[in-house]
């Protein structure tokens, strides 16, 4: 089956893909494009729909580089393929020709970043915990130490669990509160003491106050089986496991 990868225009002229879960070649609830080392699915079938997103992105799987995510604000530079262990963090900048940068998602935002005319890109994983502890302005500023200029950044939010489909408890919402009562515009009531969070929009709101234009590709993760994995889907299925999506862009 041909991939599906999803792209924006303010990221053209470079490659760059939201990669759903279609054309991989997982089975059972990781049917489809799985590329979770971190999941229970097998190795060597992980290995293989890896080795497509690479092929689509046009290096050698070897070039293909993601972290290990921990719901951080680190960000990696890199210039080359990992020496050793993959490393802990929750984005990666570069400025290096040939290579395919990728964070993994199920719900959380994939971001990715480019100054098309600097020659530096980015790709962050941003959680709620790593939105609201900046992990997208780190990137950014790691991609201005790159040479990159903050106002010719142009950011792309791809698909991520949607308000409608993201409720959350009171503890969240003070969490939130306590960092700045402006925040309360990024919830919507729900039952009882439940509310719905608007994590795209709150990754937007971050990403503008860092300076840079931004834009959401508009897909809901939870929504859509057929196309997405969803951490918080598998859960409320009781199902044992959730594949991850991958995303990447290259110079």
């Amino acid at each position: 089956m041909t991939l599906e990868i999803i792209t924006a225009q303010s990221l053209v002229p470079l490659r760059h893909g939201f990669f759903t879960r279609k054309g991989g070649a997982s089975s059972g609830v990781f049917a489809g494009l799985n590329c979770g080392n971190g999941s229970s699915d097998q190795s060597e079938i992980v290995a293989i729909n890896r080795a497509r997103v690479a092929e689509a992105m046009e290096v050698p799987v070897g070039r293909l580089l993601n972290v290990h995510q921990t719901h951080s604000s680190k960000v990696l530079v890199v210039d080359g393929p990992h020496e050793g262990p993959v490393p802990e963090a929750d984005a990666l900048v570069t400025a290096t020709p040939g290579l395919a940068i990728a964070v993994l998602t199920a719900d959380c935002q994939p971001v990715l970043f480019a100054d098309a005319e600097a020659g530096v890109v980015g790709a962050a994983h941003a959680g709620w915990r790593g939105a609201i502890d900046d992990i997208l302005d780190e990137t950014v500023t790691a991609m201005v130490g790159l040479g990159a200029v903050r106002e010719r950044i142009r950011a792309v939010i791809g698909p991520s669990i949607s308000q409608r489909a993201y409720e959350v408890g009171p503890e969240f919402f003070e969490t939130f509160m306590s960092a700045d009562p402006a925040h309360g515009r990024f919830f919507a009531g729900g039952e009882g003491d439940r509310m719905h969070f608007d994590l795209p929009g709150f990754g937007l709101h971050k990403l503008r106050e860092a300076g840079v234009e931004a834009e959401w590709t508009r897909h809901c993760t939870y929504s859509d089986p057929q196309r997405f994995y969803s951490f918080r889907r598998s859960v409320h299925e009781r199902e044992a496991d959730y594949g991850r999506l991958i995303s990447a862009i290259r110079l």
